[in-house]
């Protein structure tokens, strides 16, 4: 009941002492309180991989079970989560239902609005245990991460190249195959970083238009 009367009174008395969050159940602080301690207290039986929440832990079992009861009604693909077949499903609608309250920004998905919104008042939740970085994306504050801890997750199977980054072993691995997928649209050049072609545009003046896309380099 008390749960129902919050819903309409909007009370949220359970507060995180760490960031601003704060809910109407206790349940749900707990469950917040883990992205903080990173507690994972629930542990698959097939992998030994852990999750911070129970449901985490149901979808990650269909991985090894191959189970994908959500189907989407326009195309036969098929998901383990019924929220990420309504994800999809929104790509063949174009449907974007999440809107930022200070900009016209809309999303396809509640995760990407949250992370926007971070960009408006400035929130980073996400903090560094050995300096003082923070960052809005928990992505970023694991690649971070890896600069105090060395690790380096990611291997070329072609040489010794280890990085600690994925985007810089795409890059590196384009040195063995020779793809350029990033074009100039003011001429010929081509290049097999983002970051090559805007060099190309800064030293010859030809200017990027829209976002840079990866391009077929076949064609």
């Amino acid at each position: 009941m008390q749960y129902h009367i919050r819903g309409h009174t909007g009370e949220k008395p359970y507060k995180c002492d760490e960031c601003s969050y704060a809910t109407k159940l206790s349940g749900d602080l707990r469950k917040h309180i883990r992205k903080h301690t990173g507690e994972k207290p629930y542990t698959c039986n097939i992998c030994d991989r852990k999750f911070k929440q129970s449901s985490h832990l149901r979808t990650h079992i269909k991985t090894h079970t191959g189970e994908k009861p959500f189907k989407c009604h326009l195309c036969s693909k098929s998901f383990t989560q019924k929220e990420a077949m309504q994800r999809h499903i929104r790509t063949h609608t174009g449907e974007k239902p999440y809107k930022c309250y200070y900009c016209p920004y809309r999303s396809a998905r509640s995760s990407d609005l949250k992370q926007h919104l971070r960009r408006h008042t400035g929130e980073k939740p996400y903090k560094c245990n050995f300096c003082s970085y923070s960052c809005i994306h928990s992505s970023n504050l694991k690649k971070h991460m890896r600069k105090h801890t060395g690790e380096k997750p990611f291997e070329c199977n072609m040489c010794p190249y280890k990085t600690n980054q994925s985007d810089h072993l795409r890059n590196h691995i384009r040195t063995h195959t020779g793809e350029k997928p990033f074009k100039c649209t003011q001429c010929d050049f081509r290049s097999s970083s983002k970051q090559g072609l805007y060099y190309h545009s800064r030293t010859m003046g030809h200017p990027i238009n829209g976002p840079v896309i990866e391009d077929d380099p076949l064609q």
